[in-house]
């Protein structure tokens, strides 16, 4: 059966291989185009003065509130006239020591207009946002200056910075994995391999995260990494300082490999175990406080530092992201163990079985609180995009476990070892033997084939296709040996195939968790959209925004021709307020004779509601406080009279509080 099984087993290995590739090109085809193109955590909920309003004169500064704490710069917040000229002063601050807040002051002496406010602020959760939003001094005008049209961030440094956090977390579980595997499981060159290249892949993201923060949360181009003053504004702030912490972590993370690789490997033969085990306690120990430091590095600057029960759901975090690396790590330590044919335990299997076990019930238990904690209600998990990734990723641990159930019944029937360390050593020091015999028999057959190659040597050095095909030769065999060692009974190749599952949905899994952890959370959003609907889900009166109607008028003669601009505020029944104003065809606020409003609702036999408007102004009527009796479909009546026998009634339909 062994000479057989490769020829059998590749091809379901392929098959496999290309079931899981397609899977996971299916989710990251997702995670590149399903997600929005700004997932901003801090969302803008209130402003002063508010998107749209006309204030007779121009207020001291602008204040803008956001859903949690931001991080200011000092281009945080800027104002711009109708000409595109900066009109703020000073730098922005929060407002009374409130975080979720910023102001910045105006220049006195603003004449009329539309005044643009452009904003860019950092979530405390590390994440930039950005924005903008009118107001009108006097009167609305035309402006030059160009709303921002998405949070921020250019796409091609976008991109690589999510790149790069993936790789940083693939990193991260890697190192710690591998390193836990050699620890309590197996030691061997291909872990080795893998600790190793996760501490270079995280290290290296980790570089790269700290120069590309300055460009990702300013908005500029991939040549901002060179900007060193950028680079020292990063590092004054959270991010940047846990990300500096981290390279400073990794630093010590590299002797503790030197030593776990080094020193303790070759101690793994030496008969003082007391020597042994104390080294053992000190890597236990620093490889522990290490961990925990690296994955706090994330924990502080991202979701678990903000919101609600911040204290608890930091450390809860960390045990998180401990158990994703030492259960995914460990399960590419496993799968790297497999592949090269090196012998492995079925005790050494089982201890790793165990130790992932475990970890799954911690990654359950943390998971569960973590969800309740960023979701906060069914709605928001299947009404968020948070939710709706978050349920993707739920479904892929299920998968994950549904796989790891079979890889333990091929554990199972691993050819019988005895549990006991003792006798374990003596089975690894027997595969050894038997390792070496095998090496010296190759050995003695390589001698043979080198004898009779020099026999044939000046015929086979006049003649390059036979040396080709000795190479081909020769290549084969090596490859078939290596197969026979990674399949070297059913049982060992079916718990490769069903490891290398896992591990494939793994590499999945970690996209998604990436993709997590740029999105807003669902409780976040929920309270957004909460406040952006004027109150709580028990307030049951319909919201809508602030209702602005432009109005082509002609009177008839040259001087009669123009536009008029009705503004109701808020726009819901009861208590509204009301503004009018008229222009001429250069855009230029001009009076009427006479201008009156009046409202109707055909379907409930309401109105006409004559609107008792007030000239504020040239070109300005208002109504500070007009009772709406309720919604509907409103009619609008828009008279405006030029002269004593030219004028003109224009109709539109209003749709309000609906």
């Amino acid at each position: 059966m062994t000479s057989r099984t490769p020829s059998v087993t590749r091809p379901a290995t392929r098959r496999l291989l290309s079931v899981c590739g397609a899977l996971l090109a299916a989710l990251l085809c997702a995670l590149s185009f399903g997600a929005s193109p700004a997932a901003a955590h801090a969302a803008l909920t209130m402003t002063d003065p508010a998107d749209g309003a006309v204030v007779k004169t121009a207020p001291a500064q602008v204040r803008l509130t956001f859903s949690e704490g931001v991080l200011l710069s000092r281009d945080s917040v800027r104002i711009l006239d109708p000409k595109s000229n900066r009109v703020d002063t000073g730098n922005p601050a929060h407002v009374g020591g409130k975080s979720s807040t910023a102001a910045v002051g105006l220049r006195p002496g603003l004449p009329n207009g539309t005044y643009t406010v452009a904003w860019k602020v950092v979530s405390e959760d590390s994440h930039p946002v950005a924005g903008a939003f009118t107001f009108s001094i006097g009167a609305p005008s035309k402006t030059k200056a160009k709303v921002p049209s998405d949070a921020g961030a250019d796409g091609t440094v976008e991109t690589l910075y999510d790149i790069v956090r993936y790789v940083a977390y693939g990193g991260f579980a890697a190192l710690v994995g591998g390193c836990v595997f050699a620890g309590l499981c197996r030691s061997s060159r291909a872990v080795q391999k893998l600790a190793v290249g996760g501490w270079v892949a995280l290290f290296s993201a980790t570089l790269l995260l700290l120069l590309l923060r300055g460009p990702y949360t300013n908005g500029e181009g991939i040549g901002g990494i060179f900007d060193l003053g950028g680079l020292g504004d990063v590092l004054s702030t959270k991010p940047g300082a846990a990300l500096l912490s981290r390279l400073l972590l990794l630093g010590a993370a590299a002797l503790f490999l030197a030593v776990l690789f080094g020193s303790y490997a070759r101690r793994a033969a030496d008969e003082d175990q007391g020597r042994r085990q104390d080294l053992a306690f000190g890597l236990a120990f620093g490889g522990t406080v290490l961990s925990v430091g690296i994955a706090a590095t994330w924990a502080m600057a991202e979701h678990a530092s903000v919101g609600i029960q911040s204290k608890v759901a930091m450390p809860v975090d960390v045990v998180h992201l401990l158990a994703v690396g030492v259960w995914l790590g460990g399960l590419g330590a496993l799968v790297a163990t497999l592949r090269t044919g090196e012998p492995i335990g079925r005790s050494a299997v089982h201890r790793f079985s165990r130790l992932a076990f475990g970890s799954v019930v911690v990654l359950v238990l943390t998971g569960v609180y973590q969800s309740w904690r960023q979701v906060g209600s069914w709605d928001a998990l299947t009404g968020t995009e948070y939710g709706r990734w978050l349920l993707v990723k739920v479904g892929l641990v299920a998968v994950l476990i549904a796989i790891a159930s079979v890889s333990r019944r091929w554990t199972g029937r691993l050819v019988d070892e005895p549990d006991d360390k003792a006798d374990e050593k003596k089975a690894d020091e027997k595969a050894d033997e038997k390792t070496e015999k095998n090496a010296d028999k190759k050995a003695t057959e390589d001698e043979e084939r080198t004898e009779d190659s020099d026999k044939t040597a000046e015929g086979t050095a006049a003649d390059p296709v036979r040396t080709a095909q000795l190479a081909r030769q020769k290549a084969a065999v090596d490859k078939a040996t290596t197969l026979r060692a990674r399949y070297g009974d059913l049982a060992r190749g079916s718990l490769y195939r069903s490891v290398l599952a896992e591990t494939v949905v793994a590499v999945v899994l970690l996209a998604v968790a990436t993709q997590l952890s740029t999105t807003q959370p669902g409780r976040a959003a929920s309270a957004v959209a909460s406040a952006k609907d004027g109150g709580t889900a028990a307030d049951t009166s319909p919201t809508v925004d602030p209702i602005s109607v432009e109005i082509p008028y002609n009177t008839g003669p040259k001087s009669g021709r123009g536009k008029a601009i009705f503004m109701l505020d808020p726009a819901l029944p009861g208590d509204n307020l009301i503004h009018v104003f008229t222009f001429d065809l250069a855009d230029r606020p001009v009076d009427a004779a006479e201008v009156k409003v009046t409202l109707t609702l055909p379907k409930k036999n309401i109105g006409p509601l004559s609107v008792p408007l007030e000239h504020v102004a040239t070109g300005h009527w208002s109504a500070k406080s007009f009772q709406l009796p309720m919604g509907g479909t409103w009619r609008l009546s828009l008279t405006v009279r030029t002269s004593d026998i030219d004028q003109v009634t224009e109709t539109r339909t209003l749709k309000i509080g609906q």
